[in-house]
């Protein structure tokens, strides 16, 4: 049993179809023959459908993933100062080292009353993520929006874990990866309110990208997303998770979704009373059932995640914390093993 989607979720059907699909088309886009239009036109499609699909009215620039997308637009705005939450993905981190980092609450929330301040540097660019791959949480984009743009500044969002699930929240760019909701590996969009907010960076799309487009990839997202249903996952499949709220709070774990601002259904974190999270994942794993630590980029590493750092919690409830995290194939039965196991592991 696989719960572990905030990782990477399966293929959808629909998205191995189209793929096949492309896969006929096998000219470059990019290339001025008849063949080369066909593809061109069926690339084209494919970014109109995404955009349909995400209720996106700006542009469409497809990249090999988030990674990318997020490295392009933090080196490629045309902006000042570059300011991160603290407890953005590691792409994020990596692709902006030297970035102040901005620090959220104990809620996971951003700390608003900082942010005022720091945002008043010089047309800052600033990333926030929608909903933290490792809690769950959500921020307020609305709100950190409208300070953004009330100082001049431009702001990016990382939507990795909210599209497909939910509406792109108001921001100037946004990232998108295909293997979060159902489409392939290897694509994923940066969505830009106008080209003109970023500096060219390569020859493909519209200048903005270097290397060929990726067009089985790129129908494979947008069938993928043209699936997605609302809500994502019939709430029914996810009752069984209330089950053990209460034994885990009498037992002495921590359920973190009681200390979020705003806890999201997809993703869970909790810590259980004295196993160590390694050790949960191993026996779980015994019990056919994949589960993680957090962040597939960062959990096989012995540190403490960052993200369970920035929001203050303690190291001992950090150390026992593992992740469940569910997707579009996800089963009632599947969730209600996952709960049966989990109340079984809290007793030893």
């Amino acid at each position: 049993m696989y719960l572990d989607h905030a990782a990477t979720t399966p293929l959808r059907p629909e998205a191995r179809a189209a793929m096949e699909e492309g896969f006929d088309r096998w000219a470059n886009p990019s290339s001025p023959h008849a063949e080369g239009r066909k593809a061109r036109a069926m690339l084209e499609d494919a970014r109109e459908r995404m955009k349909r699909a995400l209720g996106w009215e700006g542009e469409v620039i497809f990249t090999s993933g988030a990674s990318e997308a997020a490295a392009l637009a933090l080196a490629h705005a045309k902006a000042g100062a570059r300011l991160v939450s603290a407890v953005e993905h590691d792409a994020i981190l990596k692709a902006a080292p030297d970035a102040e980092r901005l620090p959220v609450k104990a809620d996971g929330a951003l700390d608003l009353e900082v942010f005022a301040e720091a945002v008043q540097r010089e047309r800052p660019l600033v990333a926030v993520q929608h909903i933290n791959s490792e809690t769950g949480n959500r921020q307020d984009i609305a709100a950190i929006a409208g300070q953004v743009h009330q100082a001049g500044g431009l702001l990016l969002t990382d939507c990795a874990q909210s599209a497909g699930k939910f509406a792109i929240p108001p921001c100037d760019m946004a990232i998108v990866s295909a293997h979060k909701f159902g489409g392939p590996i290897g694509i994923g969009a940066l969505l830009v309110k106008d080209f003109a907010m970023l500096d060219p960076a390569g020859g493909q799309e519209r200048g903005y990208r270097r290397g060929t487009e990726n067009l089985p990839a790129a129908m494979g997202m947008a069938a993928a997303l043209e699936a997605a249903s609302s809500p994502y996952i019939d709430p029914f499949v996810l009752e069984p998770m209330d089950a053990i709220v209460e034994h885990c709070r009498e037992s002495g774990g921590t359920w973190i979704s009681d200390r979020l601002s705003d806890p999201t259904p997809y993703v869970r974190a909790i810590a259980m009373p004295k196993m160590s999270g390694s050790a949960q994942v191993m026996r779980f794993d015994m019990a056919g059932i994949s589960v993680s630590q957090g962040s597939a980029c960062s959990s096989g590493t012995m540190k403490t995640s960052h993200v369970m750092q920035a929001m203050q919690v303690e190291p001992e409830v950090a150390d026992r914390t593992i992740r469940a995290s569910f997707g579009w194939n996800t089963t009632r039965e599947e969730v209600e093993r996952f709960a049966e196991v989990w109340l079984e592991l809290a007793k030893v």
